[in-house]
């Protein structure tokens, strides 16, 4: 099995209402990885948190060796299983990163970031998230979203409390349970995919998917050409508001092996 051919575009944008964007991504078609970071914990705080996620995922994937196994588990070890070990290290260490730089340095004490990350490898993407930064995937004339946000409201949709159209304009909908920084150690949520020519997978952060519904993106990835999707998005998020910072990256894939 060949390399996959992927396409990429990406989009970050202020937003109407905010002075200082503390998203971050990164994209890195050589290898095949995608990250989405969607800082927090004040104007400097929340910049140098995401900017920390992006850089050390893709120092770890660009140091191979990174992601250390046991040498008992070496030949039980699937290669699915080392690259999900290695995505989500590279997470974990990213939020002991931030997690120990706000102990040292007082200013930055209470940034975090949520990570969002897809990796992309022979037949196959792996995406690894901690927060409420979404990762959608567009399969013909279907949308599905393949991330379920670690937040408070989706708890009590879970829990049955609250239902998700409640959820959209809950006061407390902001409130994440999970992230990176706020404490030394943190779960990671990862899932593979195996992938189809012409798929599209779009990461965004919540800038977007608290403003645009699941079918309106589907319609501007369907009607628009793939570079131009990720400017109607936001434009489509701003002229409702434009409530918070706003980051779009998408990937295509173009070929699967060969």
């Amino acid at each position: 099995m060949g390399k996959l051919r992927i396409t990429s575009c990406d989009i970050t944008d202020l937003g109407r209402k905010r002075t200082n964007n503390e998203d971050n991504y990164l994209i890195n078609d050589e290898i095949g990885l995608y990250v989405v970071a969607d800082g927090m914990g004040g104007h400097a705080g929340g910049e140098f948190a995401s900017q920390i996620a992006v850089n050390t995922v893709e120092e770890v994937f660009a140091n191979l060796g990174a992601a250390t196994i046991p040498p008992t588990l070496v030949d039980e070890i699937t290669p699915d299983d080392l690259t999900r070990e290695r995505i989500e290290y590279a997470i974990r260490l990213a939020g002991r990163r931030i997690y120990e730089k706000a102990l040292d340095e007082p200013e930055y004490r209470g940034m975090g970031t949520t990570a969002l990350a897809l990796y992309a490898q022979m037949d196959r993407v792996f995406i690894s998230h901690v927060g409420d930064s979404r990762g959608y995937r567009k399969r013909g004339d279907a949308m599905e979203q393949l991330t379920e946000d670690h937040s408070l409201v989706n708890e009590q949709i879970k829990a049955g409390l609250i239902t998700p159209e409640h959820a959209k304009t809950h006061r407390l909908k902001n409130i994440i349970t999970r992230s990176l920084g706020y404490q030394e150690e943190v779960e990671v949520d990862t899932r593979v995919e195996m992938v189809q020519e012409g798929d599209i997978f779009l990461l965004c952060s919540d800038g977007l998917s608290n403003m645009v519904e699941e079918d309106e993106m589907l319609e501007i990835l369907t009607r628009c050409h793939f570079s131009e999707a990720p400017w109607r998005l936001v434009e489509m998020a701003n002229d409702r508001g434009g409530d918070d910072n706003i980051t779009v990256v998408l990937t295509r894939i173009d070929r699967v092996g060969g």
